[in-house]
């Protein structure tokens, strides 16, 4: 709901959180508040035109050594005030929301009310992919401002999704003037707060180690977190947080942003000396210079805000429900995404229609549902460094071409995908040799490739069609129902040939704004493909990719270890629905680690799953226990995929040294030690817990989970699959029960190991959701070195379970 009182006034509510501002006596409008659910006093059905008075700031005179903004305010100066725009030139110092460079020169900024209008409906932005509202029924604020001295407009978009209790934030510019202005920066939501002391987090990293979570205290000074990698990049997620140093998972403020955009990006929080905290969040400024020529206009990334005081995990649900409702579209909004199994780790480029036949084959038998094919399908890729570009079959490896091998797996019972990469280019192509135009590089000048590639310069109209139509060949060519698009490459050298020298600061965003067209135009034309993003694994995860893709892989790390981090991570901003997450051979080619397999089965679950191993050459005790995980995942994949996804402890974040988690922290050997996660129906009558250790602690054989989003009052059966425990796990220690010796390793090992297994542990206990969440279960006890039965949980380094909670009648029998 949007209130306008008395013109100048606004209060946005949703259906726990209030956001607040008003214009001030010098017309720049004055943020006043964002955080939970305030009540108002009313006037008839709306609040009354005194609602706002215990929220603004009182001013009778300005600090000293101030800039005075005009003589008829002398009480205020910009600088102290929380605004819901910064610009500079007029004594506010802080990291301004607009930056111009005007035609004689000029910097200042000085942005000021016109006016304010309330509509319904969520409509596209022109040139950027935005948030979608299928019922047509959200309230939208605009704001007008006007920088009188250079005729300029700049509008502030404000969108109210009541029940996903987020607001989102863009800005337009306009220019009214008769000259050509530049763009150094437009931000796309501003956030001021009245203390300092709030906690920045952040989520880092680098390929194959996605989302590692950060966390500084902000007193003084500012943090910036963003990237210039061309894309949103796995260096620095533009979702990041804000919240007090003592927010837990289930307690304290915290507030989650989000920027609708896959490009370079910038969020900044500061505190200034007057000990107000300003936050912004937009394009990248590093390198930007966009000319707006008169009667032109420019529209900022959209920027996505929630809050919650019940922490991280209330902000995660409210974040996930807009994912899900509001980014997300398409055929596959709501599909059940099918278990698949990829070629890459399998064969990597080493591929032809045999050997994809043969792994096909193994995968149908233990129950996936779609073949992949990944790179070295087409032109002459053996290797990175060739034919890319070249998007036209290798009839060596696929003489039937890709209808050929697409209707052979098909007559199999599996659906087809392939991988693709339609951005880059080796220059060992023909389309390099026929174009070396069409690439970002500097003329004459030696160019830094990354992955022996370049990239398409899709700034260019001509490219983007390429594109467009290669791509369209492709997937008409056979019954493909999913696309990989992969892009595995930064930025370097970023200059387009298309453009002249005075325009080269607008190039990264004018590709972004190539490359949307081009999703757009091809998710549209093949609305039933499944699409899934990837970047290098998770160097372009982020809301932008999210209106076209309906998931994206989250990491080319399957280590399972390093997984239950990186996905960790992820779960703060973003849906499970919509992390992508495989169960890979071991040792693990990213770590070379050797986790269990049911661990790595455990962490993939809790994604979108599937499955990316050799399964022709996999011994037949690991085809069955895929298959039988397989028939698991199935049977409780709607849960899992659609399910809400709550925290509990993390060894994620106790590696970062967090303030917050290490305050949760409980006593004993598990401190930094476990990762635990809860899935749960919408219903709250089904749930899957996950529970995983990093490493064994000797003499510590206690543990218990805690579930999370239960009924208080209804009853569950708490169980957990029973699993048959290998004898050579034990290794010599099984001589202390068989009744001959076994040598460690040897053939009668192997032998007996065929034959006798032991039982693993049952849990099968009924039992209330707040006895789950607040007393948790107490596990049956690990193996710690002094006795082994079917009472006792084998659980050794990289050890995991998942539990089931199922609601029962009071009685015990299953509750329909």
């Amino acid at each position: 709901m949007i209130y306008i009182i008395e013109k100048d006034r606004f209060i946005l509510e949703t259906a726990n959180t209030t956001y607040a501002f008003r214009i001030l006596p010098t017309g720049q409008p004055e943020h006043l508040y964002y955080g939970r659910k305030l009540h108002f006093p009313l006037n008839g059905k709306e609040p009354t035109a005194e609602a706002l008075d215990s929220l603004t700031e009182k001013h009778a005179f300005q600090p000293g050594n101030c800039i005075q903004y005009d003589p008829e305010h002398p009480q205020y100066t910009l600088e102290e005030i929380r605004l819901e725009l910064s610009a500079g030139g007029k004594g506010d110092f802080r990291d301004p929301f607009v930056e111009i460079v005007h035609a004689d020169g000029s910097r200042t900024s000085d942005f000021v009310f016109l006016g304010a209008e309330k509509r319904t409906g969520k409509e596209a932005f022109r040139t950027l992919p935005g948030s979608v509202d299928d019922a047509d029924v959200t309230e939208h604020l605009v704001v007008y401002f006007e920088d009188r001295s250079y005729k300029l407009k700049l509008e502030l978009h404000y969108y109210v999704y009541e029940d996903c209790d987020v607001i989102t934030r863009s800005a337009r510019l306009i220019n009214e003037s008769d000259e050509t202005v530049h763009i150094l920066r437009l931000m796309s939501t501003q956030l001021d707060f009245d203390m300092p002391g709030y906690v920045f987090t952040t989520f880092h990293g680098s390929w194959a180690r996605e989302m590692q979570r950060d966390d500084k205290l902000i007193s003084a000074g500012r943090l910036v977190n963003q990237s210039n990698f061309g894309s949103s990049s796995s260096r620095a997620n533009p979702f990041v947080m804000l919240s007090g140093p003592h927010t837990t998972e289930d307690a304290g403020d915290c507030y989650g942003i989000n920027l609708i955009y896959s490009g370079n990006h910038y969020e900044s929080v500061e505190v200034n000396a007057y000990g107000k905290t300003h936050f912004l969040a937009g394009i990248n400024p590093q390198g930007f210079d966009w000319q707006l020529a008169p009667g032109e206009d420019f529209e900022a990334p959209e920027a996505v805000m929630t809050c919650s005081h019940e922490g991280f995990n209330g902000m995660s649900v409210r974040m996930h429900h807009f994912v899900r409702e509001h980014i997300v579209r398409g055929e596959w909004k709501y599909k059940t995404r099918p278990v698949l199994l990829n070629s890459w780790e399998a064969a990597y480029f080493d591929i032809d229609e045999n050997k994809l036949l043969r792994l096909a084959k193994a995968g149908k038998d233990v129950g996936i549902e779609l073949f992949v094919m990944d790179d070295g399908w087409f032109g002459k890729r053996d290797a990175d460094n060739s034919s890319l570009g070249d998007w036209d079959v290798n009839k060596k490896k696929l003489p039937g071409g890709l209808d050929g091998l697409c209707k052979k797996i098909r007559a199999n019972g599996l659906d087809f995908g392939i991988w693709v990469e339609p951005e880059m280019v080796n220059t060992d192509s023909d389309l390099y040799r026929a174009h070396p135009d069409w690439t970002l590089e500097i003329p004459e000048k030696p160019h830094s490739e990354g992955r022996n590639q370049r990239i398409l310069d899709l700034t260019r109209t001509e490219v983007q069609d390429f594109i467009i139509d290669k791509m369209t060949e492709v997937f008409s060519s056979a019954e493909i129902t999913y696309v990989k698009w992969d892009m595995n490459r930064p930025f370097s050298d970023c200059y387009s040939r298309a453009l002249p020298p005075e325009r080269q600061g607008e190039v990264a965003h004018r590709y972004m704004i190539g490359l949307y067209r081009v999703m757009k135009t091809l998710t549209e034309r093949f609305p039933h493909i499944l699409f899934e993003g990837c970047a290098a694994g998770g160097n372009r995860f982020d809301l932008g990719i999210l209106c076209y893709f309906p998931q994206i892989w989250a990491s080319d790390d399957t280590d399972a270890l390093c997984r239950a981090s990186i996905q960790t991570g992820y779960s703060y901003g973003y849906p499970m629905s919509v992390v992508t997450a495989h169960v890979s051979a071991c040792p693990n080619h990213q770590t070379l680690r050797t986790t269990p397999l049911e661990t790595r089965f455990n962490v993939a679950a809790f994604g979108v799953c599937g499955f990316e191993c050799n399964f022709v050459d996999m011994k037949k005790e690991e085809l069955l226990a895929v298959k039988a995980q397989i028939a698991l995942y199935k049977e409780w994949r709607d849960v899992l995929q659609w399910g809400t996804f709550y925290r509990g402890r993390s060894f994620a974040g106790m590696q970062q040294g967090n303030l917050a988690c290490a305050g949760n922290a409980p006593i004993g050997g598990d401190a930094g030690n476990l990762t635990e996660w809860t899935c749960v129906s919408h219903d709250q009558r089904r749930a899957v817990g996950f529970l995983m250790q990093k490493l064994a602690v000797p003499n510590s054989t206690f543990h218990t989970y805690f579930a999370r989003g239960l009924r208080e009052d209804q009853i569950y059966r708490f169980s957990n699959r029973k699993l048959k425990i290998d004898i050579r796990n034990f290794g010599d220690l099984i001589n202390t029960a068989s009744p001959i010796h076994v040598k460690q390793d040897s053939l009668l090992m192997d032998i007996a190991a065929h034959f006798v297994k032991m039982d693993g542990e049952t849990e099968d206990v009924l039992v209330s959701g707040d006895s789950l969440m607040y007393g948790g279960v107490h596990l049956k006890q690990s193996f710690g070195g002094t006795g082994y039965n079917e009472e006792v949980r084998y659980f050794q380094d990289f050890g995991s379970r998942i539990y089931f909670m199922e609601a029962q009648n009071q009685n015990g029998s299953k509750s329909e």
